[in-house]
This record gives C-alpha cells, structure tokens and sequence, in this order.
C-alpha cells in the first residue's frame, strides 16, 4: 500500500486544510480530462482520490497513522467522482458528464494461508466465481452493431424523472429515478444475444492477492475491483477476503510470536544437552544448561512473524517439556535406584503381577498348614474322645 502522505505531498503533521488544498491541486492535475489516454495519469488520479477518502476522514486516519492501513477492517467507500464532486462542488468536471452503469456487487470469500505466507507477504492466487462483463457485448447490453440502444422516452434521456405531490405546504415537484431506464437514460431495443441483454456472463477465475507481511487470521483484506463486474460501464464491485491461518506442524502462533515444544529426557534435562530447533527460516541450535527445570523457556530473537504496518520481528519462543519414560530395563532401572538412594529419594518400587500372583499362592500354602487338622480329627473331638490320651473311666 503506497504512503497517502508521500502521495500527497504533504507531512504526516498536515491539518485537513492543508491536506485538502494539496488534493485540489494534485486531482486537477492528474484528471482524467486533462489527461486523455494517458493510463498512467488515470491510475495516479484513483490513488490520489483513494489517499484523499482516508486522510480526510478522521477515524480512517487514526486507525491509518496507527497501523497503516484501513483495508483489513473496513471498505475505502465511495465512487472516486464522488470524493471529486464532494471537493469542488460539480459532478466531475467541466467538460465531463458523470458516468453512467450500474456498479457490480462485492463478494466475499475466505482465504487460508500458511505461516510461511505470512511471514513473507506472499501473493496467493485466490479463486473465485464472478460475473464478469460479457465478452460479446462487452458489458454494454445491446447487440453489437445493431445499434440496440435509444434514447428513454419518458425521462428524455435525463435519467430522472419529476413527480408532483400535494403536501400541507401546497405542491412538491422531486425528481426521482426513471423507472423505464433505472437512471441511464436509454432503454435497450436489440439485447445482446448471448447475455441477453444482462451484460455480464458467469466466469471461474482467479485473483492474485499479495498479503501483508505478518498478517494474521481473523482479518479481512480488501481486494479493489475484483469482485462483480459493472453493467453499462459501471466500475466493478470489490472482493473482501477472509483470513484463516492454516495449523503448523510443530509451530504455534501467538500475535507476533511463534511457539516450539521441546522435548528433553530426564538426564539431559539433569545434565544439560544441546538441540537443534526447528524454525520457519531453518534450525537454529539450542542449549539446554544442566538443572533445566519442565516448562522452562527460552528465546529465540527475531525469529518470529514480522510485525504487521510495522518496524520489526516478534521470537520464537522454546518450552521444554521433560519425558519421562513409560518402560525402564533392568540395569536403568537399577541405576535410577541407585540415584534415589544416593539422593535421599524414597522410592516406592512396584511389584509385578507375576510377582503378586506368587505370593498370592505362598499364603494359600501357609494357610493350609496352620488349620484345625483332619476331617477324622475333628470328628473325635465332636465325641469327646481325646487323640494320644486315654479315654477309659476308671472303676
């Protein structure tokens, strides 16, 4: 988006006085009607015009000065003759009849971008479907060479019409828009063939969008003139894009900021241990000092999304995420043991389901041995008798 100061010529102090006297001079100079077939004179005067409906507005400036742009939140507005005829009071200019032609529709559609996008401003080619001029009337409505067009006989080609209603002050004459010609002032006698006096023909087509560096989902870009064409010589309508950031495999964004989860073992996480980092400009290496504690984070400079309308880069910010092991061999688990144990570390070691099932048994076994003895046993005594004694009553 080019500097609405710089084009024009004013500092970025200038009062509205100032800014508009600098826009009377610049539009007078690069008008079309002073400039005829010269493409690039037209093209400055529709920047001049687009800089001049910003600056003049108080809350589109603010919101200019702040972030550099208007285009992701709201629509520029306006016809350019309309900023012309709001400055100096006539319809264009003399010499110059306001143009004719329904202006097409705006369209919307949304837009997802990855971070490398982004990061480098890119230019994405959006698809879209559209009416379009028709390629054989050109937009026109009536048939090529027939001469299909006339003069509106009710409004005499004025494109209005007056109507007189009787109010409590007396008569009131308004004019209003012709309803035979829609305010063209000629009606089509020989429609176009193809369109069939439409003027426009569906088309599939693609729309070469260059994003912002930096931007982020959830803003809107404004794509001037790419949207429904015109009928009759009307300007095409605008495209409004959606943003959506498409997920990264290993990297998370937060505002200007990147996120990387780092995943470090026990002992390097203990030991400390050097990595290598992912970024999306390639690997940057990464050390990890000894006693590094789960969740501690480290900063990569500059190496972040750029800072949308702005000087300068967010970071890539590294979290460490310790992992602790789900299976331990023999001989680790030995040596962890041993760390407990030289640490101070009370260790509750769990016992295997082998383990628990032999000892389950052993107490069955010892269980058996402790009992109240025999079946035989247990009917002597039910008897009285008395095993290993003797059960004879004396005389």
């Amino acid at each position: 988006m080019p500097d609405y100061y710089a084009v024009l010529e004013v500092e970025r102090s200038a009062d509205a006085k100032t800014i508009k006297a600098s826009y009377r001079k610049l539009a007078l100079a690069f008008h079309p009607d002073r400039n005829p077939g010269d493409k690039a004179a037209e093209d400055k005067f529709k920047v001049i015009n687009e800089a001049y409906a910003v600056l003049s507005d108080e809350s589109k400036r603010a919101r200019y000065d702040r972030y550099g742009s208007v285009d992701e939140t709201m629509p520029m507005g306006g016809d350019i003759f309309d900023i012309f005829a709001s400055v100096f009071g006539t319809n264009v200019a003399p010499g110059r009849s306001r143009a004719h032609g329904q202006q097409g529709e705006d369209l919307e559609a949304e837009l997802t971008v990855t971070l490398e996008q982004a990061r480098d401003g890119a230019t994405v080619d959006v698809s879209i479907e559209r009416l379009r001029a028709c390629h054989h009337c050109h937009g026109e409505r009536a048939e090529p060479g027939s001469n299909g067009k006339a003069t509106c006989p009710r409004c005499s080609g004025a494109g209005q019409v007056r109507v007189q209603a009787q109010s409590i002050f007396g008569a009131v004459i308004t004019a209003r828009t012709c309803p035979d010609c829609h305010g063209e002032g000629q009606i089509i006698t020989t429609p176009c063939k193809l369109c069939n006096g439409r003027g426009r023909e569906r088309s599939e087509d693609s729309v070469a969008v260059t994003l912002p560096r930096g931007i982020d989902g959830g803003y809107r870009l404004r794509v001037p003139r790419e949207g429904n064409a015109g009928v009759d010589g009307g300007q095409a309508g605008d495209l409004y894009l959606y943003l959506q950031m498409e997920a990264h495999p290993f990297l998370e964004r937060a505002g200007d900021d990147l996120h990387y989860t780092l995943e470090v073992g026990m002992a390097q996480a203990a030991l400390g241990a050097t990595f290598e980092v992912p970024t999306l400009g390639g690997t940057e290496r990464i050390d990890v000092p000894a006693g590094t504690q789960p969740g501690g984070e480290f900063r990569l400079r500059g190496k972040g999304m750029p800072r949308l309308r702005q000087v300068g880069t967010g970071d890539q910010v590294v979290t460490v995420k310790v992992i602790i092991p789900n299976k331990l061999s023999p001989e680790a688990r030995e040596h962890l043991s041993a760390y407990a144990g030289e640490v101070g570390e009370d260790v509750a070691e769990n016992e295997t389901v082998v383990e628990k099932v032999r000892e389950f048994f052993k107490g069955k076994q010892r269980g058996r041995g402790k009992g109240r003895g025999s079946k035989g046993d247990q009917k002597a005594e039910a008897r009285g008798e008395d095993k290993g004694e003797d059960s004879s009553v004396p005389a």
